[in-house]
């Protein structure tokens, strides 16, 4: 599926040839799918990757996170409307839905007389998104390691009180992302995406004020150009308007949301 060297997913990502690694697998080959085949993703598979995801780290063993799979035609469609009506959420063979979960272990508390009052702090919120997201990883490194392509669904966000009405969601459960899951339509189009300099985003000792991003500026200009898209509108311009204030697509509202339904409380 992914068929390009080490050295020239290092070349798409950062510009440059790689340093001397060790063979490291498809890890650098990753990009995201939006298009895939009508072949179905045998039920094993799937059970396996859920076990890898159940198999990634959790804090304190609390395991606060819990994945829907969406499979009904009819059901994949209202949820697709809900994700900013996006045409992989339809066309992949599984759609994933990955949430914040304190009900499970506040519920299980209550039965052994606990009250698990410490659920409305900051800290578990941060904790149960860590935690899902760890998982959700760990299901996408098995996926593409046997030939699957995966696209994250940011837009379950889009809409906290659609999506907890359509799962039937208790208070203390949140829709973080879905999850597209599939077998990528040949030909494979999607292109690794370039990222900024591994210097510019991991540093030694202390945090450093001085990244200069031209250089990835420049790179991306390119890249924005190969996919048809704007090359004038370099990634900080791009970037810098996605957090303007004036895209949140719905998110605005997201903290009264939260408090709303058992999440930082405190």
């Amino acid at each position: 599926m992914f068929d390009e060297t080490l050295a020239q997913a290092w070349d798409f990502r950062f510009g440059a040839a790689p340093p001397d690694l060790p063979e490291m697998g498809k890890f650098l080959n990753h990009r995201s799918v939006r298009k895939f085949t009508d072949k179905p993703i045998p039920q094993g598979l799937m059970q396996g990757l859920i076990a890898a995801g159940q198999s990634a780290a959790t804090s304190s063993n609390l395991q606060l996170w819990s994945a829907i799979a969406v499979r009904s035609p009819e059901r994949r469609e209202e949820i697709a409307m809900l994700c900013a009506d996006q045409h992989q959420v339809r066309g992949c063979a599984e759609f994933l839905c990955f949430f914040a979960d304190h009900y499970r272990l506040r519920a299980a508390a209550a039965e052994v007389g606990e009250a698990a009052e410490g659920l409305e702090f900051a800290e578990f919120y941060t904790m149960a998104t860590i935690d899902a997201s760890l998982a959700a990883e760990r299901i996408v490194c098995a996926a593409e390691s046997v030939g699957l392509g995966i696209c994250y669904i940011g837009a379950l966000r889009n809409d906290p009180e659609g999506v907890k009405a359509f799962f039937d969601l208790p208070e203390g459960v949140f829709g973080l992302f879905g999850l597209c899951l599939g077998w990528p339509e040949e030909p494979l189009r999607a292109q690794i995406k370039p990222r900024l300099l591994p210097t510019s985003v991991c540093f030694e000792e202390r945090y450093r004020k001085d990244v200069d991003v031209s250089e990835y500026n420049g790179r991306m200009a390119a890249f924005y150009e190969s996919q048809k898209m704007k090359g004038d509108v370099n990634w900080s311009m791009r970037s810098g308007r996605r957090v303007d204030a004036h895209h949140m697509t719905g998110r605005d509202g997201q903290l009264a949301w939260l408090q709303a339904h058992g999440f930082l409380r405190k």
